[in-house]
């Protein structure tokens, strides 16, 4: 199963945005994740279009979670940035060439298209599985429970008097 890199940015985004405290723009997402702004806000875009973040506009504008991040599924995220078609697709090869089956004698997916339906539908009850809050407690278990406040003081936009002389 190949994947788009945007699905590994929009879930580092979801996972990031559950240390904010207010909507983050996409700009700062970028330069957080070290990416092009462009390429970012596309999968933002692709997220918000899926009703999991939304986008806040204003001066204090930006992106935030819809939903409590124990909602959000890696496979909502998938689907939201690469979509939601199967990754395989039977074109029922079994009926071409010189010894093809009739289209009458192919009432039933062949071997193939079983396994790989079957593979697909434990892939995907797979990402089911796990959501944006289960990647959080892995990060914290990874990285330290002084991880996610740091990203949350980081993403705050700027303040005090250097941020007003700005």
């Amino acid at each position: 199963m190949k994947l788009s890199g945007g699905v590994e940015w929009a879930l580092h985004c979801c996972v990031v945005l559950t240390a904010a405290s207010q909507p983050v723009p996409a700009a700062r997402l970028a330069l957080f994740h070290d990416v092009s702004p462009s390429y970012l806000a596309k999968q933002m875009q692709a997220l918000s279009r899926a009703g999991l973040v939304t986008s806040v506009q204003g001066k204090t504008g930006g992106y935030a979670l819809t939903r409590p991040a124990h909602e959000i599924t890696v496979l909502d995220v998938v689907q939201a940035v690469d979509g939601a078609d199967p990754a395989f697709v039977c074109t029922e090869i079994r009926q071409r060439g010189p010894l093809g089956a009739a289209p009458e004698d192919c009432t039933k997916r062949c071997g193939i298209a079983r396994v790989m339906g079957a593979a697909e539908a434990a892939w995907r009850a797979s990402l089911r599985g796990v959501t944006i809050a289960d990647l959080v407690g892995s990060m914290e278990r990874d990285n330290g429970p002084g991880a996610l406040p740091a990203i949350g003081a980081w993403l705050a936009p700027p303040s005090g008097p250097a941020a007003r002389a700005h």
